[in-house]
């Protein structure tokens, strides 16, 4: 029976001593795979997503013009079309504070349910494309479909927001 605990131990060790790793690996992603990692679209590939994509009123720009995050937004959405999805993959922390900063400062000239519920939608979107843009293994159609489901989220809250501000603007006569 010693001979069998001390082969036990001795196995023991031994497996210790060759689980152990001489040096630590560091996963440090060099800047060559950001830049492939950031570019898994071209802009040609995201040019030919049909959508509607609706724009602001002028109304509509004058009534937030003071609301930083939707103009921040409107930046990544650029970037989106461009084919970047840097700022999904740079920092957890940014894409986090964004949708907090947009849903927390919505102007009272556009604050209403409707409007709330397509930022709701946005938010979604985009937090979805974050992880698909974050994944090592996520193939080019599943990327194009939610870059296509986030544009034509953000195309649906300028939407409800052109329509919020003009029904507000029009005047009904009573008889």
């Amino acid at each position: 029976m010693k001979i069998n605990f001390k082969g036990f131990i001795i196995l023991t060790v031994l497996l210790v001593f060759l689980s152990c790793k001489k040096e630590s690996e560091t996963t440090e992603v060099t800047q060559e795979e950001k830049e492939k990692h950031v570019h898994l679209v071209t802009e040609q590939e995201v040019a030919k997503l049909k959508y509607v994509d609706f724009v602001l009123d002028s109304k509509t720009e004058n009534a937030i013009k003071d609301w930083k995050p939707y103009f921040e937004l409107l930046n990544v959405i650029s970037e989106v079309k461009l084919g970047d999805l840097g700022f999904f993959i740079a920092e957890e922390n940014e894409v986090d504070l964004l949708l907090k900063n947009l849903d927390k400062s919505i102007p009272d000239a556009v604050n209403s349910p409707s409007i709330t519920a397509r930022i709701l939608v946005l938010k979604t979107t985009m937090l979805k494309l974050k992880s698909l843009a974050n994944l090592d293994n996520t193939n080019r159609d599943e990327l194009l479909l939610a870059i296509k489901e986030y544009l034509t989220a953000f195309s649906n809250v300028n939407f409800q927001m052109n329509k919020k501000i003009e029904f507000d603007v029009r005047e009904i006569e009573r008889p």
